[in-house]
């Protein structure tokens, strides 16, 4: 037995398992730096909002009405209750007040992962309790909510934080429902949480929370009657205050309505029509599920409704439909993730990232998003409850357990290698969301072009030592045969993606087994050779100076120019080591070769990757040596899928597979020989 300091190991670490102290340490990690970006951001956009809560002469807009334009030209777009309660704040200490600020978006974020966490884990293991929360905080720390409450200093996370406990508790008290009326008192609209509490049993709540939204409403209208005159009534409840309505970022029906072009008594008559059902069908929804003891779900589809029928829902307003991912669909585990991995990705990435390009109804798909999941969570999607069949899911089909050779393989439990088909969609929004971060990473790189060039140099005179020098001889041999040149550059742009992308496809719907470990070599093999782009920049052939390569595909390059080519607007164009082209072609190349029915299949699978190598030299976008690193990406990708799951990537695996009996050994099978027939039989 091994201790340390008068503690058992082992003790360690079950009293503080790695996994949750894991979570916890990449959920501080996300938290520090979100709020790093925030404070090292220049004046005018840090904290922007919360600037304009600042009058002229110290505190805020005083003298003067809280809706005129500041020295900022935008007006307050707060309540005149949040006018009232921010009256403290001078200028004097508005640098001091940044910091706490920010620290205290980043604990009522905490306090909303911890509080929901507990609430959907209350039936659940110690383990799952120990988990949910760090992930929540995680998921929220980089959602564009949080990130843009803590770009702009706004107050919306609190009503949110405020409201939870009376939705949450079973029978919250009076201070409860206080807290709930002071985030209505903040934000209006948060008054349908109020009906919520009432028909979920918790009407000492409800009652207090009406009465405190009354009372706050009405201390401000005996303290500032011009602005809450102006709020209420000019503003109808705040319309038109804090930004273009009609703008992109106001996630409401009213917003999306004024971007149709509907305007005037005719957009007010189409808003009515789609609000009231709304709330009608989406309260009776959210109190059923409350009452099923889903409080979270139902709490989050409330606050998805508020979102959809305020005047104005910003980004930094949407917290509730990133909550509304705890909803239960589908039978399987993984048809389990596919709403919430849905969820996270629109509240995580902006449109453009969601959905690159121009295609006209994708992109009002996109751009209105976040709404139309709110109004989906609200009114439409089939979330289980316990009393549904499928509330348990359904166990996913395995692999027979054991291990292989090694006393450590497989390294993933019995319980996570699937042989199943996957969730088609989730495996859809997995490869989008990973393109995306391929596609940024790739762009992120450090652009070095002397040091890439210097590289450069590197490869040409190891492969001259080598005399494996072959790239200036094809390019040149290419560029001057017309057909030649035509079927590299055709080949070069057209089977990248085309011939992986079929082969998933054609796995997926043959081969479920296969096409779990095949895209784990894939996805290992690509992540590591973007560790290669970064770590080692490298000018490809045709953006050698001195050289002479021809670019074939691109066309001429003026290599004086720093910003040569225009390629170099969408990617870095030092990304050549390891060359990904190859690692792909010859990942496809191994597909066909073991898993074609044909003869004369396989034999092509063997030449695709062979003249994608060809090609790429061919045209001066990378070196042998690059081709090499493809090769070696791909090397690696099979051995870590390996070492996760015990099997080769291509072994001819599922579910219907009988196990692999041991094979008795010499002295056994003559021992059985020398049984009684009797004793065999039985």
């Amino acid at each position: 037995m091994t201790r340390t300091g008068g503690w058992n190991l082992s003790d360690i670490r079950t009293r503080i398992p790695l996994a949750p102290a894991a979570l916890w340490i990449l959920a501080a990690s996300l938290a520090v730096r979100q709020a790093a970006h925030t404070l090292s951001l220049p004046p005018g956009r840090r904290l922007a909002d919360l600037e304009t809560w600042l009058g002229t002469d110290g505190v805020l807009h005083l003298p003067g009405s809280l809706y005129d334009a500041d020295a900022h030209g935008k007006p307050f777009s707060g309540t005149p209750f949040a006018g009232l309660v921010l009256r403290p704040l001078t200028n004097a200490a508005e640098q001091t007040l940044g910091v706490v600020w920010t620290i205290g978006t980043l604990l009522i974020v905490a306090a909303v992962g911890v509080l929901v966490a507990r609430s959907i884990t209350a039936t659940s293991s110690r383990r799952a309790r120990l988990l949910a929360a760090p992930v929540l905080i995680s998921l929220m720390v980089v959602s564009l909510p949080v990130r843009g409450n803590l770009s702009l200093g706004q107050l919306s996370l609190l009503p949110v934080l405020l409201v939870l406990p009376a939705c949450l508790a079973r029978d919250p008290g009076r201070g409860a429902g206080v807290a709930a009326g002071a985030a209505m008192a903040l934000q209006p609209v948060m008054v349908l949480f109020a009906p919520f509490l009432w028909f979920t049993g918790r009407r000492n709540a409800a009652l207090a929370s009406a009465g405190t939204f009354a009372a706050g409403t009405a201390l401000a209208w005996a303290a500032m009657p011009q602005d809450s005159y102006k709020y209420w009534v000019h503003h109808v409840a705040g319309a038109g205050l804090g930004g273009v309505p009609d703008a992109l970022s106001n996630q409401s029906l009213h917003g999306l309505l004024l971007r149709l072009g509907l305007d005037g008594p005719a957009e007010y008559a189409v808003l009515v029509a789609l609000a009231v059902p709304l709330v009608w069908f989406g309260l009776r929804r959210a109190v059923a599920y409350a009452l099923d003891g889903q409080t979270v779900l139902g709490a989050a589809l409330i606050g998805c409704i508020v979102v959809a029928v305020s005047p104005v829902s910003w980004q930094h307003q949407q917290l509730w439909i990133l909550l509304a991912a705890v909803g239960r669909l589908g039978k399987g585990r993984a048809d389990r993730l596919v709403w919430p991995l849905i969820v996270a990705a629109v509240m995580i990435f902006n449109s453009e990232q969601l959905l690159p390009g121009n295609l006209s109804a994708a992109r009002t798909v996109a751009d209105n998003a976040p709404l139309l999941l709110a109004v989906l969570a609200a009114v439409a999607m089939p979330f289980l409850k316990h009393s549904s069949p499928h509330w348990v899911a359904r166990t996913p089909e395995l692999a027979a357990p054991g291990r292989a050779p090694g006393r450590r393989v497989p390294l993933l439990a019995d319980a996570l290698r699937v042989l199943s088909r996957p969730n088609l969609i989730l495996e859809l929004i997995l490869i989008r969301v990973g393109y995306s971060f391929y596609s940024f990473i790739r762009a992120s790189v450090p652009d070095q072009r002397t040091v890439a060039e210097a590289h450069g140099r590197q490869i040409i005179d190891i492969e001259k030592f080598l005399h494996i020098d072959m790239e200036y001889r094809l390019n040149h041999l290419t560029a001057g045969l017309d057909w030649l040149k035509s079927f590299c550059g055709f080949f070069y742009e057209t089977f990248h993606f085309l011939v992986p992308l079929s082969l998933l496809a054609w796995l997926y719907i043959t081969r479920p087994a296969q096409y779990r470990s095949a895209r784990t070599v894939l996805c290992v093999a690509t992540a590591t050779g973007l560790i290669g782009f970064w770590l080692y920049p490298l000018a490809p052939p045709r953006l050698m100076p001195g050289y002479n390569y021809i670019d074939t595909v691109h066309g001429p390059q003026d290599l004086a120019n720093p910003d040569f080519g225009a390629l170099t607007n969408v990617s870095n164009q030092y990304a050549a080591m390891p060359s990904l082209h190859v690692g792909w072609a010859l990942w496809c190349g191994l597909v066909i070769f073991f898993m074609a029915p044909k003869g004369w299949m396989k034999a092509l699978g063997l030449l695709y990757p062979l003249t994608t190598t060809f090609v790429v030299m061919a045209t001066a976008n990378h070196y042998i040596l690059d081709a090499a690193g493809g090769a070696a990406v791909i090397s690696i990708g099979l051995v870590v899928q390996y070492l996760l799951t015990g099997r080769s990537a291509f072994a001819d695996v599922g579910p219907d597979s009988p196990p692999v009996a041991k094979v008795p050994n010499q002295d056994e099978n003559t021992k059985f020989r020398k049984l009684p027939i009797a004793r065999q039989m039985r």
